[in-house]
C-alpha cells in the first residue's frame, strides 16, 4: 500500500492509502475508527483500492468549523476520485462511511459501479424512537453537547475509555478487540480537536436518529447493484430494520451476517472481500 494525501476539497485534505490494480474499489469507515477499518478486506481484493480517513478522521485534516456533513464528505469522495483520475468505481463502506457512500450514489450514480454497505442503511423510521433503540442511540445526543468536547477531547484516557466501550459493546460476540487497534484508534482520537472533529458528523445533523426520522421512500430508486451486508448482532440496527429497503434500491442482494456485530468488515472481512468480488465482477 502506498500512502499519499489527497488535493484539498473545502480545504480539507484526505490522507488515503493505495494499492492494487485492476477496477477501483473504496472503502469507506466508520465512527469510531478510520481507514484500517478495511485494511484486512482490502489485502483479500483483486483490485485498485483506495482506503481514505474521512474528514475529521485519522490523518485527514481537522477543520474547526468545517464541514463535515454527509454532503460534505461526498464531496471529498469525489474529489479523491477526480484526482486519481477515477471515472467510477464499487463504493464501499460501513457506519457513516456507509451513509456516505449512499450520498455519492444519489448524488453522482453515474460515478458508482456498484454498492456494498453495511448499515446505517434507509427504512428505520421512527422506530428509532422505540425505547430499545433509544438506550443505544443516546451518545447521539450527547455528542451535540460541549460537554462531550469538555469531558473527552485531548484527553487520553477518557478517549480510550470511550472508545473501547463502542468497539466491546457493538461489536459480535465472538469479536476481541485488540490492543493494537485500541492503541492505534486512541493516539488519533485523542489529539487536541481530533474527538471534536470526529463528532462534527453528528453536530452537522447526519446521525441516524435525525436522519430516519426525516426520510421519506424516494420517487427514484438507485439503479445500480447494491449488497446490503446486515449483522445479525448489531444492537444499533437490528435485523428486522432491513425490511424496507426495496423502496430505496431497485437492484438489492441482502445478505445476513451471522454471529457478526455492528464493525462487520473488521469482525467479517472474508464476507466483505466476497460480496465486493461479486459486485466486481458483475458490474
Amino acid at each position: 500500500m502506498h500512502r499519499a494525501f489527497s488535493q484539498a476539497v473545502d480545504g480539507f485534505r484526505l490522507a488515503y492509502d493505495r494499492g492494487g490494480q485492476g477496477r477501483t474499489v473504496l472503502l469507506l469507515h466508520g465512527w469510531p475508527g478510520d481507514r484500517s477499518d478495511f485494511a484486512e478486506v482490502a489485502r483479500r481484493l483483486d483490485a485498485a483500492v483506495l482506503l481514505p480517513d474521512l474528514r475529521g478522521f485519522g490523518e485527514s485534516d481537522k477543520l474547526a468549523g468545517g464541514d463535515y456533513s454527509a454532503a460534505g464528505q461526498a464531496r471529498s469522495v469525489l474529489g479523491l476520485l477526480d484526482e486519481l483520475g477515477v471515472s467510477a468505481a464499487v463504493l464501499v463502506g460501513y457506519d457513516i462511511g456507509s451513509r456516505i457512500a449512499q450520498a455519492v450514489a444519489r448524488s453522482r450514480p453515474d460515478r458508482v459501479r456498484a454498492l456494498v454497505v453495511a448499515p446505517p442503511l434507509p427504512g428505520a423510521g421512527d422506530r428509532v424512537l422505540h425505547p430499545a433503540a433509544q438506550a443505544e442511540f443516546w451518545y447521539q445526543s450527547f455528542h451535540q453537547l460541549s460537554l462531550a468536547e469538555e469531558l473527552v477531547d485531548g484527553r487520553a484516557e477518557a478517549v480510550r475509555t470511550y472508545l473501547r466501550h463502542f468497539w466491546t459493546h457493538w461489536s459480535g460476540p465472538g469479536f476481541q478487540l485488540t490492543d493494537a487497534r485500541l492503541d492505534r484508534l486512541t493516539r488519533h482520537y485523542s489529539q487536541p480537536g481530533a474527538f471534536t472533529a470526529s463528532i462534527g458528523w453528528y453536530r452537522a445533523g447526519s446521525g441516524t436518529v435525525r436522519q430516519a426520522l426525516a426520510e421519506t421512500s424516494p420517487r427514484r430508486r438507485l439503479t445500480m447493484p447494491a449488497t446490503a451486508l446486515w449483522p445479525e448482532h448489531d444492537p444499533l440496527f437490528p435485523p428486522a430494520w432491513s425490511d424496507r429497503l426495496g423502496e430505496w434500491f431497485a437492484d438489492l442482494r441482502l445478505e445476513h451476517l451471522a454471529g457478526v456485530g455492528h464493525f462487520s468488515p473488521v469482525e467479517a472481512p472474508d464476507r466483505f472481500a466476497e460480496a465486493i468480488s461479486r459486485a466486481l465482477a458483475d458490474s
